[in-house]
């Protein structure tokens, strides 16, 4: 897992931050290889809690709270509570360490991939926290390395420097990094 500091979040970025994995759940599972066994300890997004953030557009981190908690009969304060098993886990964030948890990684040795998921970590952070706002719409994938390579790129994983991390990034993925439709 990466934990990210929750400095600076507040509630449009935590909620760009919940569209933002809503709508990439698919290409993010396809492309970091999230296994089956796994599923339970890292679940996709939760459509209805996706759907009721949307609808309501909670302005204040109590209310995104409340949202996050609903469902739940558990208390909020358990450490192991079950709202943390998701990709997007906002139980640490809640609950004093006041961190944003991503939980789609696989245990990994190689330092290539180790930093591709970090730099993936801190970008998917940024964006949560720079844009205006986020869809939870899942994009057309005609092509999932295409859409994964575009979506890199505007993220800011351009040039020499991030090549590696888009190569890591992709290898698990169909299609042509270069053309959307066909070569």
């Amino acid at each position: 897992h990466v934990h990210l500091d929750g400095k600076g979040h507040d509630a449009r970025s935590i909620r760009n931050f919940i569209n933002i994995i809503a709508s990439k759940n698919d290409l993010f599972y396809k492309a970091l290889q999230i296994n089956p066994e796994r599923a339970r300890f890292c679940q996709k997004m939760d459509e209805t809690l996706v759907e009721t953030m949307n609808r309501r557009k909670p302005h204040t981190l109590a209310k995104i709270e409340d949202i996050w908690y609903a469902g739940y009969s558990e208390s909020r304060n358990q450490h192991y509570h079950h709202s943390r098993y998701h990709f997007l886990n906002l139980h640490s964030f809640f609950t004093g360490n006041h961190t944003v948890e991503l939980r789609g990684f696989n245990s990994e040795l190689h330092a290539g991939k180790i930093r591709s998921y970090i730099v993936l970590a801190l970008a998917l952070n940024h964006q949560a926290l720079t844009q205006k706002s986020a869809s939870s719409k899942k994009p057309q994938i005609e092509n999932e390395k295409f859409a994964m390579r575009t979506y890199l790129n505007r993220i800011g994983f351009i040039g020499d420097e991030f090549k590696n991390c888009r190569e890591h990034l992709t290898t698990h993925l169909e299609g042509s990094a270069a053309w959307r439709f066909g070569n």
